[in-house]
């Protein structure tokens, strides 16, 4: 039987169709929502109004925005690098998982010590221990073209059991009253706020800085034109002299110190110790936050502020208008159909059939 329709690749995509995209995503993925919120029995306006003003417009919510973006703009950054090159790597969350649990343990071996060392010990712990897990996958790929998608996944509930593990056991504080916690981390090992009175860390900065990079690296360098290539036309970058597996070993590389120096910030900023499921899916958050950015790194940190007030108002909503905390969950899946949907609609066009009867054989 002749299909309905067929898709068609438009010749031309226009700038303003490529902004127009991730826009009219976010407000089908909001009109969506507010449907859902009015079958819950709330008011879709009053539910508005607690996801997406309050977190802007609150001093306290704004700097927890800025705080649960921090993360996201680092791992999202990382993760670029491999979805330009059309590696994916799924398996961020644990790559962050093990960034803070390297970090993590060097605050928990130094406790109670003094230094300025402590804490860029940790963070290059962190960014090593992410880099080094991140690598697995990237070598399983190359050598034995396994398919990083299932491996990187897989290892992220290898960590979150590791972590479990660890705080449940060896490095679980004896004074904690027996919950799965480390000690809290000594004053040497923490992220201080940036102003007094203020929660706004110095890891904003270190994950801006990591944007800007990444923009430099995607324009200006012979690396990021080799990851476009690799990614847009693989056979292309071959006859270039691109190699392949070196490429896809180094941006898997970039992106596992990039979540694993965002487990360390987590950590040592907000958390202050070691606990089972510190991440929160942020890694899972950020696949998000790359998309919805485009794949650019301005992109990105512009997602990561849309998504970290999305997360903010959800707690908001859940304590004012009875909301599940799973509906935020529930959105971020959603708005990432939305996402895919829009990209397919933007480089091809539909074009309906009219229904033909099947002749008698």
């Amino acid at each position: 039987m002749t299909p309905l329709f067929v898709l068609t690749p438009r010749p031309f995509v226009s700038p303003l169709r490529r902004v127009l995209t991730p826009v009219c995503a976010l407000a089908a993925a909001l009109a969506i929502g507010g449907v859902i919120v009015a079958l819950l029995g709330r008011s879709p306006a009053a539910a508005f109004r607690v996801f997406l003003v309050e977190p802007l417009t609150d001093p306290w919510a704004a700097q927890e925005v800025l705080l649960k973006a921090t993360p996201l703009v680092l791992i999202a950054t990382g993760l670029l690098f491999c979805f330009r090159a059309s590696r994916w790597n799924i398996g961020a969350e644990g790559q962050f998982l093990v960034g803070g649990l390297c970090g993590g343990g060097i605050a928990i071996l130094t406790h109670g010590m003094t230094g300025a060392w402590i804490l860029p010990a940790m963070m290059l712990a962190g960014a090593c221990g992410g880099l080094a897990y991140a690598a697995l996958p990237a070598l399983l790929r190359v050598r034995f073209g396994i398919s990083e998608i299932l491996t990187s996944l897989m290892l992220v509930y290898v960590a979150d059991l590791l972590l479990d593990y660890l705080v449940r056991g060896p490095w679980r504080d004896p004074k904690g009253f027996n919950f799965p916690q480390s000690v809290a981390f000594s004053d040497a090992a923490l992220l201080h706020p940036l102003l007094e009175g203020g929660r706004l860390h110095a890891g904003m900065i270190l994950a801006l800085a990591a944007a800007l990079a990444a923009a430099l690296v995607f324009r200006r360098t012979l690396f990021g034109f080799a990851i476009a290539a690799s990614g847009e036309a693989p056979r292309a970058a071959n006859f270039a002299g691109f190699n392949e597996g070196r490429i896809t070993i180094l941006v898997f590389l970039i992106s596992g110190a990039l979540a694993g120096l965002a487990g360390v910030i987590e950590v040592a900023g907000q958390v202050g110790q070691l606990r089972p499921g510190f991440g929160q899916g942020l890694g899972f958050t950020a696949i998000i936050v790359a998309f919805l950015g485009r794949l650019s790194p301005l992109g990105a940190v512009l997602a990561a502020l849309v998504i970290a007030v999305l997360l903010i108002g959800a707690e908001s909503a859940q304590v004012s208008l009875k909301l599940p905390l799973d509906l935020a969950r529930f959105f971020m899946g959603l708005l990432l159909i939305c996402i895919l949907l829009g990209e397919s609609l933007e480089r091809y066009r539909i074009r309906f059939r009219r229904a033909e009867k099947e002749r008698p054989a």
